[in-house]
């Protein structure tokens, strides 16, 4: 188990959540990342294979360009280097019910020990401390406490076999239909190696290996980031001005080898594109904990929770592109893309988008945020 998952309690959790601080303007509403989607625009299904997908080219002067996601190779160059989110989505979503009666809905959102979780539940009256809860009928827990809107609960064996067996993918909110083969496959990147994510890092979910292997071959370097993404990424902003806006906690670890990797493209000139908004968050925090390497601006090796909110005004540390998706309206996702682009350009690469009809959200289209 990982880093994460040696936690000896949930108090000694929120000891090491790694909160910044950092100023956020506060004449920023939620208004000003909200747009007009059609909803026939929401992916319900992935594309047939994984780089038919298209991808909609923001080039460093503001210029757009349709293309086809495989187009990609041709949009870098040798000694480039893209950072890639290994997490692995877990079948997450338990059903069963209460010893008491009565159904009951579980979503895991930490592994926090082996047999010890923090999770959503739901339930038409909300379990108390000392409650047992039945999943599947074969899998049994404990609630220990409650920490705001988690659950702790205490499982009697080992937590990621259980979900292995008993579990369901947790697909988000707004695709309509219960997950199936299909998507248990495409909803996951080709490259997973962790497991602990409840949302896939959907960026990665157009490269297959195809893809993976015409890069490599055009001298693109490759590293890889680890951030468990929670359910938190699908949780509104529920303030008006963001900057009272409390971010949700993420594990992410930044290894040894993605901060060599990162020093030896500085080095050579080659420029650092993150995939997915996730990557983007790993690399930026790491990134406060020791400013820069040598003056080649990069992260040091390190493992934490993040809670990183970046918003408009934000000096990026790290990257210098970002390949991603189509973000919610008046996400943390999108207010992040925001700070990379500025807000004017990325209200003109949505609209553009929809009136090219391109697909949103995790099975839809992507984005490339070329480097300047």
């Amino acid at each position: 188990m990982r880093a994460a998952a040696r936690i000896d309690a949930f108090d000694t959790l929120l000891s090491v959540v790694f909160l910044f601080m950092l100023p956020i303007d506060p004449s920023l509403s939620i208004a000003d990342f909200d747009y007009e989607l059609p909803e026939d625009l929401i992916a319900q299904i992935p594309p047939a294979a994984r780089t038919d997908s298209r991808l909609l080219l923001m080039q460093n002067d503001g210029g757009l360009q349709d293309l086809n996601f495989s187009a990609l190779p041709d949009l870098l160059l040798p000694g480039d280097l893209l950072i890639f989110n290994d997490t692995k989505v877990i079948k997450a979503r338990l059903y069963g019910q209460k010893d008491s009666g009565g159904r009951v809905e579980a979503l895991i959102e930490r592994i926090i020990e082996p047999t010890r979780a923090l999770a959503h539940v739901r339930a038409s009256k909300s379990p108390r401390p000392g409650a047992t809860l039945i999943f599947d009928d074969a899998v049994t827990c404990t609630v220990v406490a409650r920490h705001d809107d988690l659950f702790e609960l205490q499982f009697d064996t080992d937590i990621l076999p259980v979900l292995d067996q008993h579990g369901n993918l947790p697909l988000p909110p707004y695709i309509k239909h219960n997950a199936d083969q299909q998507d248990e496959a495409r909803y996951q990147t080709v490259y997973a190696r962790h497991p602990g994510a409840v949302a896939a890092p959907t960026a990665g979910l157009h490269f297959d290996a195809t893809l993976l292997q015409r890069l490599q071959a055009k001298g693109v370097d490759t590293a890889w980031v680890t951030l468990h993404v929670g359910a938190g990424t699908f949780q509104p902003v529920r303030v008006e001005k963001i900057s009272e806006h409390i971010m949700h906690a993420e594990w992410y670890t930044v290894p040894d080898k993605t901060v060599a990797a990162i020093a030896a493209a500085r080095a050579r000139g080659g420029r650092v594109v993150a995939v997915g908004t996730t990557s983007v968050r790993a690399l930026e925090s790491a990134a406060q904990q020791g400013g820069t390497l040598n003056n080649l601006r990069c992260p040091v090796a390190h493992s934490a929770d993040t809670q990183l909110f970046i918003t408009p005004g934000y000096t990026f540390r790290v990257i210098d592109g970002l390949i991603t998706n189509f973000h919610l309206p008046q996400s943390t996702l999108l207010m992040l893309v925001s700070a990379l682009t500025g807000r004017e350009r990325m209200q003109q690469a949505y609209r553009h988008a929809i009136e090219q009809r391109y697909r949103f959200f995790s099975y839809g289209d992507a984005m490339f945020i070329a480097p300047g």
